[in-house]
């Protein structure tokens, strides 16, 4: 069951819920997200607690319930939330706070005109402004949260009416009403950044029939292999294959690249992209649910839903602080007037001060308002991380260990060289003979080198023969059999294992790789006679030798773990300064990284199904945004812009998050230690009470809000 939670101010409401509902039937998996305010849980089919009780249970604890039904109902709630998102002054709590002000105002009036019943008009400001608040609190403590800030500021407030401060009273209520309002609109805008998300996507599509004619339908109605029409200045309405026409879409919204990327018959869209000139067919490939904003909605609410370790314990930590503090304030009350004659009207009113100060919201709020801050700032720069967990992880990485091919490199290897050695292919025009043969072999693999070398021979307009019994060494070497021969084509060491090279073949193949080439033999299995070599080099990014500089200047370690020759990993690694290891099979990264963990934090970064298995053992696991759906699923951050500068951005990002959680701590908890010294004083009263709970939450948002300016590597 999936419901839609209104009212949440911060983290401990979260908790407040979560421990009524885990005290009911027949319900368990219970898991809210504060920051999407989405509950989910599991209830048993034929058990006594219904969906009328779980709303009756959440509404007496004050806040809005609604179920959502299915995926197009939370977009589209998510899109009108987007455009209709009531002004402060227009909610129930900015009406509470206008209210409790002119009554104030009124009372205050009152007892300079009439000074003998101001204090009677202060009284009621309390009655009416507690009320709410007493109703809560009681809730709270029915369904197991005795020690909300509810309950400490009935009483607080109550207690002072009692011994004759009615004025203080007033103001303690109107302050923790202004407090929660703020806290409201502070929750709100950091909400902002999945609205904004879901809005990315248009309401309505334009669905194309067999006949070709057009009608408007709803965006999330389209299913697989629809054809919809998306004309200049659209948005594009669905993830998809495009069947005719030819444009330039700004996927800036997506990926945040902001130059638009030329797309013609046969190119994938995304859903949210903007058509900027031709008109395009598109065969939908994934519905509403699935599509790449979908996804992206998905993988930022699980994150923020996953709690950091800081969070776990500040969570624990608070338990025992609050429960601590009340006792303490307990003691404040009752010692001084039994063992130093103190008044006993004094010391209670210090003791109702201090459990004003007991209030862990700002303490509770301090990490998961700078991991979602976090999370929104990497997400729209393109860096896709999932989970605070990871976030806090990838700013203590001291070690990056980089794939070569589709990292470090483009990932877009091409022929340079096609060397011929058999004796019936010497003549120059034979090359394309040998050509043919290796395309032929390649044929059946899915390898970026063979189908570099399947490209070039098509382009070179070379008849491809037939292969049969096509099948692979892994990681090693591809097998065929082509006009009645056993072929291999393997890596120069593997083909040295299995034939026989001369010097003057060694010679050739170790010239290309000193050249920085990837080099692939071509030998016959039954006279293990070499006939030939292709040549390919796979081109460094274009920011590949700045993100690996500005890691080095960040003081984190770079290694390139590659599959690839000796030869050819040393002259990349050598243009790039980073260490390196070559000739590496999946099990070997595997290792290596297992190794490496145990002297420093490791952050992996790939992009092939190969590299899945060292993503997921890495302390960090990041994969390129172009690389395979395996690698994206298995890695903790997806760089969806594929670019290698981001790495060293995604750990300055890491680093500006740890360090705002820490300031967060200080904040909440020295405020509180510095009110706690000075009400027992007796220097401060109430109303400061208040202001010191309230003023450090806001302060701990406020402070979390100011990571959404973080800009770049520092």
């Amino acid at each position: 069951m999936q419901y839609h939670i209104e009212g949440m101010d911060c983290a401990s409401c979260v908790g407040k819920i979560e421990t009524a509902l885990a005290r009911m039937p027949d319900i368990s998996d219970v898991q809210l997200n504060f920051a999407t305010e989405k509950l989910t849980l599991t209830l048993a089919p034929d058990g006594e607690t219904q969906f009328s009780d779980i709303e009756k249970t959440i509404k007496r604890l004050g806040f809005g319930i609604s179920a959502i039904t299915d995926q197009s109902t939370a977009a589209n709630s998510s899109r009108q939330s987007a455009t209709e998102q009531p002004r402060w002054w227009q909610s129930g709590k900015g009406k509470r706070v206008i209210g409790l002000g002119m009554l104030m105002s009124a009372a205050y009036a009152l007892s300079v005109v009439f000074s003998d019943y101001g204090m009677w008009a202060f009284a009621v400001a309390v009655i009416v402004g507690v009320s709410p608040f007493a109703r809560k609190a009681f809730a709270l403590a029915s369904t197991g949260t005795p020690f909300s800030i509810e309950m400490l500021m009935s009483i607080a407030a109550i207690g002072a009416l009692i011994i004759g401060e009615p004025a203080e009273a007033a103001a303690v209520v109107f302050l923790f009403s202004v407090g929660e309002l703020l806290e409201s609109v502070a929750a709100d805008r950091a909400r902002a950044g999945i609205r904004a998300l879901a809005a990315l996507v248009p309401k309505t599509a334009i669905l194309l029939d067999a006949q070709g004619g057009q009608r408007d339908v709803p965006a999330y109605s389209l299913q697989i292999d629809d054809l919809v029409l998306v004309r200049p200045g659209d948005k594009v309405s669905a993830d998809g294959i495009i069947t005719q026409g030819a444009s330039s879409l700004d996927e800036s919204p997506i990926t945040g690249e902001s130059i638009p990327v030329a797309k013609t018959i046969g190119d994938k869209v995304f859903a949210g992209a903007i058509n900027m000139e031709g008109a395009l067919h598109i065969r939908v490939e994934k519905t509403a649910a699935d599509n790449i904003i979908a996804r992206i909605i998905e993988l930022v609410e699980q994150a923020q839903a996953s709690k950091a370790p800081t969070a776990r314990f500040i969570e624990k930590f608070s338990r025992y602080y609050t429960p601590a503090v009340m006792a303490i304030a307990a003691l404040v009350i009752v010692i001084p007037p039994l063992v130093m004659d103190g008044e006993w009207a004094t010391w209670l009113y210090r003791g109702l001060a201090l459990l004003l100060i007991a209030c862990p919201c700002a303490l509770v709020l301090s990490t998961p308002a700078a991991i979602a801050s976090g999370l929104a700032v990497g997400t729209r720069r393109g860096l896709l991380i999932k989970g605070g967990s990871a976030l806090e992880t990838i700013g203590r990485v001291n070690t990056v260990a980089f794939d070569k091919t589709g990292t470090l490199t483009e990932g877009k290897p091409r022929v340079t060289d096609v060397v011929t050695f058999a004796q019936q292919y010497m003549d120059a025009q034979d090359e394309n003979a040998i050509l043919a043969l290796f395309a032929s072999v390649e044929s059946a693999s899915n390898h970026p080198l063979a189908k570099a070398i399947i490209d070039h021979a098509k382009t070179a307009n070379i008849a491809i023969p037939v292969a049969s019994k096509a099948h692979a060494t892994a990681g090693k070497a591809v097998h065929a059999t082509v006009d009645g021969r056993s072929l291999t084509i393997g890596s120069p060491v593997y083909a040295a294992d299995q034939t026989s090279i001369t010097a003057k073949q060694n010679a050739q193949i170790e010239a290309l790789q000193n050249e920085g080439k990837t080099v692939s033999v071509l030998f016959d299995e039954q006279n293990r006679e070499v006939l030939g070599l292709i040549a390919l080099r796979d081109e460094l990014r274009d920011d590949a030798k700045e993100g690996v500089a500005q890691l080095h200047a960040m003081g984190v370690r770079s290694m390139m773990l590659t599959g690839d020759n000796r030869l050819t990993a040393q002259a990349l690694a050598s243009h790039l300064d980073i260490e390196w290891q070559a000739e590496l099979l999946p099990e070997d990264k595997l290792r290596l990284i297992d190794e490496m963990k145990t002297k420093a934090q490791i952050a992996m970064i790939g992009d092939g199904i190969n590299d899945a298995p060292a993503l997921a053992t890495a302390d960090v696991g990041i994969a390129m945004g172009g690389g395979t759906d395996v690698a994206i699923e298995t890695a903790d951050v997806a760089l969806l812009k594929s670019r290698v500068t981001d790495v060293a951005h995604l750990i300055a990002l890491s680093r500006a998050t740890l360090s705002n959680i820490h300031q967060n701590v200080i904040f909440a908890l020295g405020l509180k230690a510095v009110f706690l010294i000075t009400t027992v004083l007796g220097i401060t009263g109430l109303w400061i009470a208040v202001l010191a709970d309230t003023g450090a939450t806001v302060l701990v948002t406020l402070n979390a809000l100011r990571l959404m300016r973080f800009k770049n590597v520092h």
